[in-house]
């Protein structure tokens, strides 16, 4: 994409540009020159979060005569599972990573963090592109076995945890830096490809920057996420923050088609991690996670598997427990999971990532082939093409704990399953106008017809799994 020159940065004055990219370009320079007000605001965001990641551990479990509006817990609840992570999620498709340069509480710890860092240098195994798979994998299994969702010790075991190891790896590694942010976030994966989606982006005009004479040192700025600014063509790593914006009158804030990053850079950037976590990640395990205690099939296996074991006289597996920060175990309110709930649980979500993973993978592959001889770079940059509706998904099991919430409270949220099939729909159109205009690339007959058209059939499978969760189950 053509991105339009940049005149007279420093005061957001730009001539050829409509009104709106005029707007858009003042409000990034808003940003970076406004540097105090956003750490007051992330601050008052920080405060917030150790408030509801902390005092809700250390407080008896609510009742059942407890409200959202008169419970911290079931506030802290709310407010993490019920609006932050989805919309949280869903801003990174509307605004890119603002989220992350604005507002994230870890960031601003780490970065700050980095202050005081020994300002060693980032090491290869911490640049390793598998941690962002690794991490969500992580995170994400880890959560389901102690019901991170119900309970807050175990938030304040993950989310507190991740906030602890983001400040030390910023006491270690770079200065003034978001070393944590760039390599090791468990979110950082995800937000990197739902942000490709964004319709508005920082955009570097290169003529611009080469014709641009050296800057002082008292104009340069620090990227904190590790940038390199000058050759950024997408927005994926990118966290918004404006401190770039206007330098060597290249880089403003500026709108942008959302098809135009998966069409036209991705498949420059070949990445097989970002494939990874697409496809046995956010397509695979992810529905595992959010399927499994709903799931009949889930029931079935335990059903069998007791009465196999018990046949033998084997008992312990459903009679041993394991402490609440390994396995689910509050007693009190007739939740306890015993090691045959804990096996299975994993072996649901493992075989959820790896057979629909394949499965994705395999379809993806056969639209590769049809495209002509293989390709790896072929290859993922039509796994980009399925952003949408991976993303699709994993707000819809995000958002279904806030609708859970509200019903807890009598709250019914009208035309919730209409909403839903929309969103699904509508997903699923986006990706497979993003994988006709990527098979494009390669060709522009009949294969390319069969190349979208077995990405359909990746983007069906996938769809399968929440009509399966929402409707069917």
């Amino acid at each position: 994409m053509t991105t339009l020159p940049l005149d007279d940065a420093r005061d957001g004055r730009r001539t050829g540009l409509g009104r709106l990219d005029r707007g858009l370009a003042r409000l990034g320079d808003w940003l970076g020159a406004h540097l105090r007000t956003i750490r007051a605001l992330q601050w008052a965001v920080v405060a917030v979060y150790i408030v509801l990641v902390a005092v809700p551990a250390f407080l008896p479990l609510p009742d059942r005569t407890a409200h959202l509006w008169s419970n911290l817990t079931l506030a802290a609840q709310f407010a993490f599972w019920g609006i932050w992570w989805p919309f949280v999620l869903l801003s990174m498709v509307v605004v890119g990573r603002a989220w992350c340069g604005l507002l994230c509480p870890e960031g601003t710890l780490t970065e700050v963090a980095s202050r005081w860092s020994l300002g060693r240098a980032v090491p290869r195994w911490l640049s390793w592109g598998g941690w962002p798979f690794v991490a969500f994998a992580g995170t994400t299994v880890y959560g389901q076995m102690v019901s991170v969702y119900g309970y807050p010790k175990p938030v304040l075991v993950v989310l507190g945890g991740s906030t602890v190891a983001a400040i030390a790896v910023g006491l270690v590694y770079g200065r003034d830096k978001r070393v944590w942010c760039r390599y090791l976030c468990p979110v950082n994966g995800v937000f990197a490809v739902l942000a490709k989606l964004a319709p508005v982006s920082f955009q570097v005009d290169g003529a611009a920057w080469a014709a641009s004479p050296r800057p002082k040192r008292a104009e340069a700025f620090t990227c904190a996420p590790l940038v390199a600014v000058k050759t950024m063509k997408g927005a994926g790593a990118c966290h918004m923050c404006g401190r770039c914006s206007g330098y060597r009158g290249a880089v403003r804030l500026a709108r942008r088609s959302p098809n135009h990053e998966i069409v036209h850079v991705a498949g420059t950037e070949p990445d097989a991690g970002q494939s990874i976590l697409i496809l046995f990640g956010m397509m695979g395990l992810a529905v595992g996670a959010f399927q499994w205690s709903s799931s009949p099939w889930f029931v079935e296996a335990k059903q069998a598997l007791a009465t196999w074991l018990i046949e033998r006289g084997i008992a312990w597996p459903l009679e041993t427990t394991l402490p609440w920060w390994l396995l689910t175990n509050e007693p009190a309110h007739n939740d306890v999971l015993s090691l045959l709930d804990g096996g299975l649980l994993l072996a649901y979500i493992a075989a959820a990532a790896i057979g629909l993973g394949l499965a994705l993978a395999a379809l993806v592959a056969l639209a590769t082939r049809v495209l002509g001889e293989w390709s790896w770079a072929r290859f993922h940059h039509l796994v980009q093409t399925l952003i949408p509706v991976a993303g699709c998904g994993l707000f819809l099991g995000l958002s279904a704990l806030t609708v859970g919430f509200l019903r807890g409270e009598r709250i019914d949220v009208p035309y919730v399953p209409e909403i839903r099939a929309l969103l699904l729909v509508g997903a699923s159109l986006w990706t497979l106008r993003l994988a006709y205009a990527v098979a494009g690339l390669s060709d522009h007959g009949p294969r390319r017809i069969a190349a979208t058209m077995a990405i359909g059939g990746a983007t069906a499978l996938s769809v399968a799994g929440w009509i399966l969760m929402f409707w069917v189950w």
